[in-house]
């Protein structure tokens, strides 16, 4: 199994959809192995975000992701990093399509609700930002032979 990692933006925690989050992934029947809401530090932040650091809107990405509560999350299952970011479609919300998470929420691009991990190297770099291994819980759910057909 794969893991992703999945965080509830500001802007989403703020509008009240953390639920409506986690309800998509799990009714997907991914496996939601870790989570915490967090208020995120400056310099988690910009470990976060460094790929944008010589980029102009990177202080921006950083005040903004830091201004209020995040809900992150690890999530695990088959093909996890692309079933999640179908989930979650186009990072511009006015490109993704309706019935994703930012199709359905979001308008701006600045405000597009959900962050997903877009490679498994990216998703094992935030998991490893933002939790440590004793934070990951390993169980068995009863359900999984009737999402996948060889468990």
């Amino acid at each position: 199994m794969e893991r992703t990692f999945v965080m509830v933006k500001p802007d989403g925690v703020q509008r009240g959809l953390i639920g409506e989050a986690v309800r998509r992934i799990e009714r997907k029947g991914l496996k939601i192995v870790a989570m915490k809401m967090m208020k995120i530090e400056k310099e988690l932040a910009e470990n976060h975000y460094a790929e944008h650091k010589e980029k102009p809107f990177f202080s921006a990405l950083v005040s903004y992701i830091t201004s209020g509560p995040v809900v992150a999350m690890v999530v695990e299952g088959r093909n996890a990093v692309k079933v999640v970011r179908t989930l979650v479609g186009a990072t511009n919300p006015a490109e993704a399509n309706p019935g994703t998470i930012r199709g359905d929420f979001g308008l701006d691009v600045g405000r597009n609700i959900i962050h997903a991990s877009d490679s498994i190297e990216s998703a094992e770099r935030e998991i490893n930002l933002f939790f440590t291994s004793s934070e990951i819980v390993e169980y068995d759910r009863s359900i999984d032979g009737w999402i996948y057909e060889d468990i």
